[in-house]
């Protein structure tokens, strides 16, 4: 795979914006599991999933488009070339959901448990994350653009390869999450927990916050083989 040109501004900084929000519709369906259960190529538009078990289903080339979930189970899910778009997540279990090739555009997920969470080889456009358990997930090889993380625990996700250029992560927990060869220009952190992260040297163009710093320069130091000695 080629390497990927970050996006930035004329200064060389790449720029951040706040998410376009969802385009909410003026009404919505109630979906049901008789009629709305996971199939290929299916077109799902303007349905409320409420408090639905959508459980351990799979599906190719399924499309979301204006839906609200909220209190549904997708956890175990399977979607590959799946399409999100103007959605709403709201206390909605997505643990060990798996997507590949996939997209958001314009989604908010608050307050999710999404431990274990696979979004591989995909996009995120205009994705606002807040308040939800990431810890365990994986975003490998996936671009994000107009993408913020708040308050969300991201112990050990995976940013291997990702396009993180332009994200803001606030409040968050990313002990032990790995960046290795992700491109991270004008990527932002403030207030969050960077204790023993992977591939910190790929962090160039990063923007942090100072008190964050003190915990990322020790792993920083290790990663260079830089040896700390306490003076007399």
């Amino acid at each position: 795979m080629g390497a990927r040109s970050s996006r930035r501004s004329g200064s060389g900084v790449a720029r951040w914006r706040v998410p376009v929000k969802p385009r909410p519709p003026t009404a919505l369906d109630l979906a049901t599991l008789a009629e709305h259960s996971l199939e290929d190529e299916a077109s799902f538009r303007r349905l409320g999933f409420f408090d639905l078990d959508l459980s351990g289903q799979s599906a190719d080339g399924v499309e979301f488009a204006q839906c609200r979930f909220k209190g549904a189970d997708l956890s175990g899910v399977q979607l590959d070339g799946a399409s999100v778009a103007d959605c709403l997540f709201e206390r909605t279990n997505l643990a060990n959901l798996r997507a590949e090739k996939s997209s958001m555009i314009r989604v908010r997920l608050s307050t999710l448990r999404m431990t274990g969470v696979h979004w591989i080889n995909g996009a995120l456009r205009d994705v606002t994350v807040s308040e939800c358990r990431l810890d365990l997930s994986s975003f490998r090889f996936t671009d994000f653009t107009g993408v913020v993380f708040d308050g969300c625990n991201l112990t050990r996700a995976d940013f291997q390869n990702a396009d993180l250029t332009g994200v803001r992560f606030t409040d968050c927990d990313l002990t032990g999450a790995q960046f290795s060869q992700a491109t991270m220009a004008g990527t932002r952190f403030a207030n969050c927990v960077l204790a023993g992260v992977g591939g910190v040297t790929s962090m160039a163009g990063a923007i942090i916050a100072p008190q964050d710093l003190a915990a990322l320069s020790y792993t920083l130091a290790e990663a260079l083989g830089i040896q700390i000695e306490a003076g007399d």
